[in-house]
């Protein structure tokens, strides 16, 4: 739908919920805290980060009881979140909704925890599940919310559902006032809305500016933005001067036409990635998420919604076991890297501080690295099979064109490579034992922007995740990442 290019990737993710903004002081903001990490930060160092950079709110991906127990009586109201993958039963049991409300809602309620939504499942909607969910998410959501009531919680915590932007676009042009639901998934998206209005909660979704951008190479990189674009589009006197205003006006008006124009919208991820794509970057992530909070600080709204702006930025901390079937970006949306250091100055308006505070408290392994031994030879028949293997069952996103380490020579790729796959398991000695190939460096060979991380020492709570075969087997995308990378450096 031109500028307006909805979304279609699996949701991701971790994201920061800016609310309640007066005279430009962020007086409510939360992050989406997700966990698909080898080796998760323990839960207390989390939630003293997310009380550190004054962050209010926190979104989860499900409901892990660690987690939540570590919130008890944080003061952070939280809203946890059911995976697709157990919308059939909910859908098809009474007693099991009961039941997951009763285990992951209301005991924790009793316990101090601020519960404040129940997301029903993530971006169900997508047109790469091939309607797998069509059938059960909204069921799903009566049930929930039917537990929700008879447990007596639901005055305070109210049902939503995360949902991709690509379930509305503007029949082919760039107006926003164009807007209305997919023809494909209006009758759906119409029933899920009503619910929704109902029940008084609130319709929430996921846009993504870098999509729109990765997606199309044609597409205005300012308009990504919130400043820079010359070209701003005049909608009957509306002036959108960046595609995240003109997403959610073309939401706005799908409500509106179709009798909701009142209901409640939570921008429910929003973000740039720092690596694994030529636009991915540090630099980018830095404008963006900075210019979001200015564009949003002083209750200005977009054309169609003044008022404060309810948004997630995703996200918390980089997930360094994600899937990359969406691209090598995927494990790289984080404010923070996954060992809770920050990646670069970002104001959020909370605290006395300009900039974002770190994770305290984390233990890091030895200094050591394993590197490709300068005897070895990069003809040995051996390299491809040993950095196919590493690069399979660790991270090799920041490798490849336009990345942090793109500018690596055959012997750093090399290196690198080995080196994640050492350091997710442990610094164990068998993790450095690449035929003839591998030592174990006590000299950082990091350069540049490009980081030869060392691992977190597990937590007690995550050490049954960390180490070998925690990682998901990869994808035969993974697999081509992998084939091209060798090509490239060999």
């Amino acid at each position: 739908m031109g500028l307006l290019k909805g979304v279609d990737f699996t949701g991701l993710s971790v994201a920061l919920l800016f609310f309640n903004l007066l005279v430009g002081l962020v007086v409510g903001i939360g992050a989406n805290w997700g966990t698909q990490l080898t080796h998760p930060l323990p839960p207390a160092t989390v939630v003293k980060m997310l009380k550190d950079n004054g962050i209010q709110k926190v979104k989860l991906f499900d409901a892990d009881s660690g987690i939540l127990n570590a919130l008890s009586k944080s003061g952070i109201q939280v809203m946890v979140g059911i995976p697709n993958e157990m919308l059939y039963s909910l859908s098809n049991s009474m007693q099991a909704a009961e039941n997951w409300v009763s285990k992951n809602v209301s005991s924790h309620v009793s316990n101090g925890v601020d519960i404040r939504y129940a997301a029903v499942g993530n971006e169900p909607l997508l047109s790469t599940y091939n309607g797998t969910f069509l059938p059960t998410i909204f069921p799903a959501l009566q049930n929930i919310q039917s537990a929700l009531i008879k447990a007596g919680v639901s005055n305070q915590v109210k049902v939503t559902i995360p949902i991709n932007a690509d379930v509305y676009d503007s029949g082919g042009s760039d107006l926003p006032s164009n807007g209305d639901f997919r023809p494909d998934t209006k009758d759906l998206m119409l029933e899920i809305v009503k619910f929704l209005s109902d029940n008084g909660a609130a319709f929430t979704v996921n846009i993504y500016p870098f999509i729109s951008l990765y997606n199309d190479a044609n597409f205005p990189a300012d308009y990504a933005f919130f400043n820079g674009y010359s070209s701003p589009i005049n909608d009957n006197g509306r002036i959108y001067s960046n595609v995240f205003d003109a997403n959610h006006d073309t939401l706005v008006w799908a409500l509106q036409k179709n009798g909701f124009g009142n209901l409640s919208i939570i921008v429910g991820e929003i973000g740039w990635p720092t690596d694994g794509n030529l636009n991915a970057n540090v630099k980018n992530a830095q404008r963006f998420n900075q210019g979001f909070m200015s564009h949003i600080k002083n209750n200005a709204g977009t054309p169609m919604r003044a008022g404060p702006v309810d948004a997630y930025l995703f996200s918390l901390i980089d997930e360094d076991a994600k899937s990359i079937q969406p691209g090598n970006f995927e494990r790289h949306w984080g404010l923070f890297y996954w060992d809770g250091t920050p990646k670069y100055q970002l104001s959020l308006g909370t605290t006395g501080s300009n900039g974002l505070v770190a994770a305290s408290g984390v233990q890091y392994l030895e200094k050591k690295w394993c590197v490709m031994s300068p005897s070895a030879s990069l003809d040995d028949p051996e390299v491809a099979l040993s950095v196919s293997y590493a690069c399979s069952n660790a991270d090799c996103t920041s490798l490849g064109y336009g990345t942090s380490c793109g500018d690596l020579d055959a012997r750093g790729n090399i290196s690198y490579a080995f080196n994640s796959y050492y350091q997710i398991n442990n610094q164990l000695d068998t993790a450095c034992k690449f035929p003839n190939l591998s030592t174990v460096a006590t000299g950082d060979p990091s350069t540049g922007n490009c980081k030869f991380r060392i691992m977190i020492r597990a937590s007690s709570s995550s050490s049954e995740n960390a180490g070998a075969g925690s990682l998901e087997k990869p994808s035969c995308l993974g697999m081509v990442f992998v084939f091209m990378f060798l090509y490239t450096i060999l």
